[in-house]
């Protein structure tokens, strides 16, 4: 009898659990959130972590029209450069908390970019509160003409001097009854298609990576914008990635991580994070959360991940 998902995972895990880290394992990375890199020397100076990935707000970038201010940027990578530590940086332009609307105010203030924002809601953890939050207008072309420009700015100025880059999650709820902004969901795809393109255009020495997960309106590839990115992906050497690895997750088995699984070694990169939300979720076998093993043989076996995003509040980096 063939053995299930979960049998082979756990077998795995006790199998390779206590060894050490194997020739062609995933990087691992810490993930910073919007915290600066210095606040987290003891965990970058380990010989086990190779760099960090920290999130830039669309605001702190660009916080006048026309006026960029990359110097977070620099510290950190001037930072990370004594260190001996690699830098990937995570551009947002979606917030998951009410009070969180951290682009340009130029966007929010003039007419023509019809708000700037638009409302979604997001639910992310296994045990967390539904909470509301924001999404820029990409479908606004407005909107979206200043946000390549931005990608355009960032890839002159650090095309080559930090490891990568990644274009957060495509997952977005919106209202599709309440809203007012004119947001489809095929001007949704086609406008995170485009500036991928533009981050891809601007980027030729340090990786690229979209994060994928799910797309508005579609399911099990029902649109087939799942699978005309992966393609495009695979023939442009484009990274993909997710910001969660939960193993067999039963939603995103529906959605992104077959694609993964299909696409192993045709990727340039495929990049993953266990952030802190990642953590909340349990093995359906054990009752208990994932341990890193678990996290790790998903994320190389299953979805072919080169690099994987950590949270600090991962067990194994405070033991």
């Amino acid at each position: 009898m063939r053995k299930p998902f979960w049998a082979l995972l756990l077998a795995h895990t006790l199998l390779t659990g206590a060894c050490p880290a194997a020739a062609g394992e995933p990087l691992n990375f810490v993930f910073l959130g919007g915290d600066e890199a210095q606040a987290h020397q003891r965990l970058l100076a380990r010989a086990d972590i190779s760099g960090a990935q920290i999130v830039y707000t669309w605001k702190s970038l660009e916080p006048e029209k026309d006026r960029y201010d990359f110097s977070r940027i620099e510290l950190d990578l001037a930072f990370l450069g004594k260190l001996n530590k690699k830098l990937f940086i995570q551009v947002q332009d979606r917030f998951f908390r009410p009070e969180a609307r951290h682009v340009p105010g130029y966007l929010l203030a003039d007419p023509a970019y019809g708000g700037g924002l638009a409302p979604q809601a997001d639910n992310p953890g296994e045990n967390a509160r539904e909470g509301s939050g924001w999404v820029a207008q990409q479908w606004n072309l407005a909107v979206r003409k200043r946000f390549q420009k931005l990608l355009q700015a960032l890839a002159k100025s650090l095309d080559g001097r930090v490891y990568g880059v990644n274009l957060p999650e495509t997952a977005a709820d919106i209202d599709l009854k309440k809203d007012k902004t004119g947001f489809t969901c095929e001007k949704y795809f086609h406008a995170e298609m485009e500036n991928l393109k533009t981050a891809a255009a601007g980027f030729k020495k340090s990786r690229v990576v979209q994060y994928v997960n799910f797309w508005p309106c579609e399911w099990d590839n029902d649109r087939n914008y799942m699978g005309r990115l992966f393609a495009f992906a695979a023939k442009n050497r484009v990274g993909l990635g997710g910001p969660d690895i939960v193993p067999y997750k039963k939603a995103q088995m529906r959605n992104s991580y077959p694609f993964f699984n299909r696409y192993k070694g045709k990727l340039s990169l495929v990049a993953f994070a266990v952030q802190e939300p990642t953590l909340t979720y349990t093995n359906p076998e054990t009752k208990k959360p994932f341990t890193r093993e678990q996290f790790r043989a998903f994320a190389q076996d299953y979805l072919g991940a080169g690099i994987i995003f950590w949270s600090p509040a991962s067990p194994w980096l405070k033991e």
